[in-house]
């Protein structure tokens, strides 16, 4: 009888061990959790066509990082027309999460110019067609509506609204490119997967369950994760847990298609030792963008200072705080055109040998081929940090023959983009306001 007790305990502590082994809920702060970053032009990513070439798939990215750098402009909020003031619907890294108990999995756009975490939710009365299970919130044991005195009903500001009837947060947001997504906003657990096997779930995180959503959103994802400063981002959300901090590592687009880029959450989110970098996060009335300041950039000894638009009037102005975002959902990198201008002259000046064109006129400085040339190391001079940046982080080969500056002029807002990212690990710490970048073999990290 002592044998089979014994036994019978064993197996109950084995149980209860797999169970916690494979997946936990992170009531305190979790040492860090790993998880894909899945490029949607990667084999894994259901956008991935096979009969594109990689330049084809190139030429929808940059048209989709123009189309993204036109989005992210300030829109004035009207009685008539309630929207953002700025706000993308889009990116290029998707990421798996779960909502509910149990967990339903969800394929969503990891995005850091947007905060709102949603998903299409049954009842549909205005749906895009998705190839994922549309989710229904009465089959989740732990989904809850929030009231309309809910503080995170309150962050919401000009996007919310109450249901008279039953006192129901009401949510819509109008993306830059038209898109919306209109809602409920509510409360399950999330659960995000794990590199090391064990998945961490989070009770209670708010998110939009989306009842009428509809524009130009691919039936390939079923919402948005954001990854935005706001307080309804899930970085911020999860701030206590993860102590503030993330990090990514992007992939080259030269990497091996079996290997993926990875963002970590918690403390090992931290980025530090030899070689890193840091530069304050800038404050600005829109908690969604990470801005940063950026002095200037060097082309080999030659340093180029900023210009960029005065807030006051459009003339050229000397550097001023937060004059730059760091998006990973844009590709390439925009620099306002002054600016540019000097960059590209200098950079011309450096490399020397002879110029061509881009067929599609995307790019304006492209070259037959950069074997024979030198390329000058190019540093971005942000406040703080000096991030020297290699050839495939300001180059990039769009045809067979055609090899072009991955930075574009533009009259909006500046974007240090995901080209010039990759191969760093790039680390938030929303606690003490900074962003930090650590030169990193992407591939092994």
């Amino acid at each position: 009888m002592e044998s089979f007790n014994q036994k019978v305990l064993f197996f109950t502590l084995a149980i209860i061990f797999l169970h916690f082994s494979e997946h936990y809920h992170a009531d305190a702060k979790i040492e860090g959790s790993t998880t894909h970053l899945i490029s949607r032009d990667s084999p894994f990513s259901p956008f991935y066509n096979p009969s594109e070439t990689k330049y084809q798939r190139l030429q929808k990215a940059f048209r989709r990082s123009i189309l993204r750098s036109n989005n992210f402009r300030a829109m004035k909020i009207s009685s008539n027309d309630i929207q953002s003031d700025v706000i993308s619907g889009g990116g290029e890294y998707l990421m798996n999460v779960s909502i509910g108990t149990p967990p339903v999995p969800m394929l969503g756009i990891a995005d850091t110019g947007s905060d709102l975490i949603w998903r299409q939710c049954l009842p549909c009365d205005n749906c895009y067609q998705q190839d994922e299970p549309i989710f229904d919130p009465q089959k989740s044991k732990t989904y809850k509506t929030l009231a309309c005195d809910n503080e995170f009903c309150q962050d919401l500001g000009q996007l919310g609204s109450c249901s008279t009837d039953d006192n129901v947060c009401i949510y819509i947001y109008l993306y830059g490119d038209l898109s919306y997504t209109d809602g409920n906003l509510s409360s399950d657990t999330l659960t995000i997967g794990s590199n090391e096997g064990q998945a961490v779930s989070f009770p209670g995180l708010a998110f939009g369950c989306g009842h009428s959503n509809g524009g130009n959103f691919d039936k390939k994802h079923g919402g948005i994760i954001g990854l935005g400063g706001g307080p309804l981002s899930l970085v911020k959300q999860l701030s206590s847990k993860i102590g503030g901090r993330f990090s990514y590592c992007l992939l080259p687009l030269s990497s091996a298609s079996t290997a993926s880029s990875k963002i970590i959450f918690g403390r090992s989110g931290a980025v530090s030792g030899s070689g890193t970098v840091s530069t304050p996060l800038i404050k600005e009335s829109l908690d969604t963008l990470y801005h940063l300041t950026m002095d200037g950039m060097s082309v080999g000894s030659k340093r180029v200072e900023f210009k960029g638009f005065s807030k006051n009037k459009y003339s050229p102005a000397a550097a001023e705080k937060g004059n730059i975002i760091i998006d990973s959902g844009t590709t390439l990198t925009f620099l306002p055109q002054d600016f540019y201008n000097d960059v590209e002259s200098a950079l011309k000046s450096a490399i020397g040998g002879e110029t061509t064109t881009d067929p599609t006129r995307n790019f304006n400085l492209c070259y037959s081929s950069l074997s024979n040339l030198l390329i000058p190391t190019v540093t971005a001079h942000f406040t703080g940090a000096d991030v020297k940046l290699q050839p495939l982080n300001i180059f990039i080969q769009v045809q067979e023959d055609l090899v072009c500056f991955s930075m574009l002029p533009t009259q909006e807002l500046g974007i240090f983009g995901n080209l010039a990212q990759m191969n760093f690990l790039v680390g938030y710490d929303l606690k003490n306001n900074k962003v930090s970048f650590k030169p990193t073999d992407c591939s092994k990290h």
